[in-house]
């Protein structure tokens, strides 16, 4: 089933960053240090947004697409 509130996802391993695009606005936040286990996590949780909410948001350093400082943790 879709998630409401994610639109897409990407991951690349070898910076570990996460990058989100959400729905409705289709803006994309670029999350830091994501551990490929969250992320292989992230992957088969049942809600997308649940799973977000609980383990990436608030836990990393995240800065929306084009914008150069990070904020967050």
């Amino acid at each position: 089933m879709p998630s409401t509130v994610i639109r897409n996802t990407n991951y690349d391993p070898a910076t570990r960053i996460l990058s989100v695009w959400f729905v409705p606005s289709g803006i994309r936040y670029d999350y830091e240090d994501v551990a490929p286990a969250t992320y292989a996590a992230f992957r088969k949780a049942s809600s997308k947004g649940r799973f977000f909410n609980e383990f990436i948001r608030d836990r990393h350093k995240y800065h929306r697409f084009g914008e150069r400082q990070a904020v967050g943790k």
